[in-house]
């Protein structure tokens, strides 16, 4: 049994439900990351549960994923734990669509390009966005960092990712970074157990 059906289960005995969002800037991995994380048999998390196999609206080859076009909403489920993922764009004419999962989260993966300096200004304007946002800013919500791709040789460390982005200036949010390569696995299952951690602290 995965991190993930291991949290998703304890969440159903105590009967609570945990929306997870999933967001950054288009290309940065996120459909990469959900595809490893859900259960399959070519997952870090062991076989597909029936639960599992009438929601998968995301290719399950990595190699083959192209970059979302327009305003695309991925949704996954898994008895008690629930994520909904979408790309956030500084231009996007979509935003007051997105903006309305906000009230209803419980967590939130923000991923990163760590290989695209020249966009890191544009992910830092939608995390602020995002961060100041009324349905999030008064609320102690966890939020995960993955800084994605960390396997390109222009990838940023994470100490220069977590400057860029002034993660430091969090204060009233339990938030973490951890470098990842979405298409190998690498660096996701400490994500996630530090996010199970949180999300169990929470309840």
């Amino acid at each position: 049994m995965g991190l993930l059906d291991k949290l998703s289960g304890w969440l159903g005995l105590k009967k609570k439900e945990v929306n997870v969002l999933c967001l950054g800037l288009d290309n940065s991995g996120k459909t990469t990351i959900i595809n490893q994380l859900k259960p399959s048999n070519q997952s870090l998390f062991g076989p597909l549960s029936d639960d599992w196999k009438h929601v998968s609206q995301v290719k399950t080859q990595t190699q083959d994923i192209v970059p979302t076009i327009g305003f695309n909403i991925e949704k996954f489920k898994s008895s008690s734990l629930s994520f909904t993922v979408f790309d956030m764009s500084g231009q996007s004419r979509y935003r007051n669509l997105w903006e309305h999962y906000y009230k209803e989260s419980h967590a939130i993966i923000f991923v990163i390009d760590s290989g695209d300096k020249l966009r890191m200004v544009v992910a830092k304007e939608e995390l602020d966005t995002l961060l100041n946002h009324q349905d999030i800013r008064s609320r102690r919500l966890p939020v995960l960092f993955f800084a994605n791709k960390s396997d390109l040789r222009e990838a940023m460390s994470l100490v220069k990712v977590s400057q860029l982005l002034c993660l430091e200036n969090i204060k009233d949010k339990p938030w973490h970074i951890c470098a990842s390569n979405a298409v190998k696995g690498e660096g996701l299952l400490e994500g996630v157990d530090w996010l199970q951690e949180q999300i169990a602290q929470s309840y």
